[in-house]
Formats: C-alpha cells, structure tokens, sequence
C-alpha cells in the first residue's frame, strides 16, 4: 500500500517517532512523499538523503534539485547546502561565486554553518576576495553561535597573530571549547597545545579521542606528525593511531 501524506498526518507524535526510527529505506520514502507535498523541512532532508545515499541510491543532482526547492521556500540550512553543492560540483559544475552567494544569504539569516562556509571561501579567496578579516568577523560570529569548528579556527587566528594580535593563551582556550564541543581538529589542537605545556597524560587522553570522529586522513596526518615527536608515549600512541582501521 502506497503511504500518502494524509496518512503521515495523521500520525500521533508518538508513531511519527517509531516511523522515523525504522529503516533508512522507510524513512527516505516517508521524506519523499512529505518533500513532494511541499513541506520545506522534508525537501531539505530528503536533499540530504539523496547526497548520503542513506537507504537509497545516492543521486546528487536529485539532491540538489529538492535542496534548491527548499532554499526558494526559504529554509536557512537548505540554501547552505546549495551552497554546498556548488562549491563541491554535486549535481552542478563547481561554482564557488554562486556557492558563496548562497552562504552569503543563509550567514544573513543567522546559520551558523552558512557563515563558517562563507568565512572559509573568504580564508581562500575563492568565489570572494581573499579576505581574513570578513573571515575573522564571520568566524567570530558563528562562534558567539556555538559553531566548534569557527570557535577552532579562531584559535588558528590567535596562534598565527592573522588579523588580531598573536595570543597563545587565547589560541589555547579557543583549541579547548572546540575540542570540549567535540570538534576532532580541536582536540588535536588542544592535545598539542598540553604537550606543549608538559602536560603529556592529558594531551594522549585527546589524541585518543579522535579515532571516533577524525577522517582517516587527518588520523593519518597525526599519527605521522606524533612520530616524529621525542616523548616515547607520543610515538606510540602514533602507532596506535596508525592501527586503527580506515
């Protein structure tokens, strides 16, 4: 029996739950037929289905169709990941002037992620003028917001003296909310800052932290660089990193 949109109406809270919690297959057809009714939310996570794959093929052109509909509704995270889709070439050619348009008007809105997207094209000068302070300014702001990621790249601001005084104590601090907010490149920057300070057992506690949310390739990255490091802890807990499967 086909599931119509009345149907899901008519769910209570406590069955939409259960229906939501089924499989990835179940919950893309219920996001498909509640998107193909109009509803914004639904289009921008049946979007998000679509570029995953997540319990369906992985079609990044239907993805950004569904994306571009929801951003024209005026859904803030939809217009992000339009964005997105434009400055990584999923379902268009790359369009980095275009991308950073659409993170121009989801940063406007109040997204976080829309100005930390912004704020890195800004860092790169890439579809923006290469600008590091508008890129301080919006990484500041999508930090006041709670975002991890501009928090630790603030911390990257103060390190290197780019835009503001060169600050280690304020770089440090910065490193540690990001990390304390589950960022993976915080916790490596808040585990060199501690080996810095001497501070080895704590620093390896962080290190050891990654494994759960880091790319194989920054894993890769880190384990190398801790290879090199002089403390014996160090240099095994860079093999332990290189044990990890991909």
């Amino acid at each position: 029996m086909t599931l119509t949109f009345a149907e899901i109406e008519s769910w209570s809270a406590e069955e939409a739950r259960e229906r939501l919690s089924a499989s990835d297959a179940e919950v893309a057809g219920i996001m498909k037929v509640a998107a193909e009714a109009g509803l914004a939310e639904a289009q921008a996570l049946y979007g998000q289905i679509l570029l995953d794959g997540k319990g369906i093929p992985r079609d990044e052109k239907e993805a950004l169709r569904w994306f571009s509909s929801s951003a024209q509704a005026g859904h803030v995270m939809a217009m992000n990941m339009v964005g997105r889709c434009c400055e990584h070439g999923w379902g268009t050619p790359v369009d980095k002037v275009r991308a950073a348009q659409w993170y121009e008007a989801a940063a406007e809105r109040g997204l976080d992620w829309g100005m930390y997207n912004l704020a890195t094209l800004h860092c790169l000068g890439e579809g923006v003028p290469l600008d590091r302070e508008a890129a301080f300014r919006l990484y500041s702001r999508a930090a006041r917001a709670g975002h991890v990621k501009s928090i630790n790249l603030l911390g990257g601001f103060h390190e290197d003296g780019w835009v503001v005084m060169r600050d280690m104590d304020v770089a440090a601090d910065h490193y540690r909310r990001a990390a304390e907010g589950g960022d993976f490149r915080g916790e490596f920057n808040h585990a060199r800052m501690l080996i810095e300070a001497g501070c080895i057992d704590e620093a390896l506690v962080w290190l050891r932290k990654l494994e759960a949310s880091a790319t194989p390739a920054f894993l890769g990255k880190v384990s190398g660089w801790l290879a090199a490091r002089p403390e014996s802890e160090l240099r095994a807990a860079a093999a332990e990193i290189r044990s990890q499967p991909a």
